[in-house]
């Protein structure tokens, strides 16, 4: 399912917002299409809409990995209600946020407070104006201010209509491509030697706590631009195999090809985890 967000960028002081879609989204972090050129190694201010009538979460990530518009996005300040959120959103439970306080309320229980809005989403120039002395002058400052913010949200919402004419066909090809049928079974020495790009999974907390480890097999699906449309574990405990998966997804080969054409290929692969 695509999220709505926001990606902030603050360059030059200068904060840039950028509108996207989040294709995934976990406690980590989320891959996601952005509207705009982020800098692998750039520190942003996302904003997520997990619900249409709750406030949207608000943290930090840092770009992990990027390939034109793609983006792997790391959470870097995100908190345990946070972290719940995410949770429950997964789960299909919505979260209850009570609008009237910046900390809100959680599933029933208070969320501790925590730190305002980040400088990411901070309105630039910010504060009291002058005094104006004589009422007329104010109103005229008001009638330009709203004229100004008319154009500004003219030129946001042109922005975002053309940069979703280019993407949303994007996003829409990887569901469409879902249904397209492998061509042949790769073996996976060949597929390793075609692999350009390579994510290494994280391995989770809770399962070093665990002390679960081994080697989690996949049966992947890759299309014809190299990149891996669909995959499924074959063994191994479900932390594991989603951490596992969560790597696998940023994983990009050279297209595999028969008679000469790029072809959608099925292949296993194996990605270990050792403590």
């Amino acid at each position: 399912m695509l999220v709505p967000l926001d990606v902030t960028v603050l360059r030059s002081g200068i904060p840039d917002t950028l509108p996207g879609r989040a294709l995934n989204v976990c406690e980590r972090g989320m891959g996601a299409i952005v509207a705009g050129e982020l800098v692998t190694g750039e520190s942003v201010g996302v904003e997520i809409r997990l619900s249409a009538t709750g406030d949207p979460l608000r943290t930090r990530a840092t770009v992990r990995y990027h390939d034109k518009l793609q983006y792997g996005l790391e959470f870097t300040a995100i908190s345990n209600e946070q972290r719940n959120t995410i949770r429950d959103w997964a789960k299909g439970i919505k979260p209850t946020v009570d609008r009237g306080s910046s900390t809100g309320v959680l599933n029933g229980k208070a969320k501790p407070a925590s730190e305002p809005r980040s400088q990411y989403f901070r309105h630039a120039g910010g504060g009291g104006g002058r005094r104006v002395a004589k009422r007329k002058s104010r109103w005229k400052v008001l009638s330009v201010a709203a004229v100004l913010a008319l154009l500004v949200a003219t030129a946001f919402w042109w922005r975002w209509s053309r940069s979703w004419v280019e993407l949303e066909p994007r996003a829409g090809n990887t569901q469409s491509a879902s249904v397209e049928k492998p061509k042949a079974q790769v073996p996976p020495e060949i597929m390793q030697k075609l692999l350009v790009h390579r994510v290494e999974p994280v391995y989770p907390a809770e399962a070093r706590r665990q002390r679960l480890q081994g080697v989690i097999v996949l049966n992947v699906v890759v299309g014809t631009d190299g990149a891996v449309m669909r995959m499924r574990p074959l063994n191994g405990p479900d932390i594991l195999a989603q951490a596992a998966m969560d790597a696998l997804r940023w994983w990009k080969f050279e297209p595999y090809r028969l008679n000469g054409e790029p072809a959608v290929v099925e292949t296993t692969l194996a990605v270990e985890f050792r403590r």
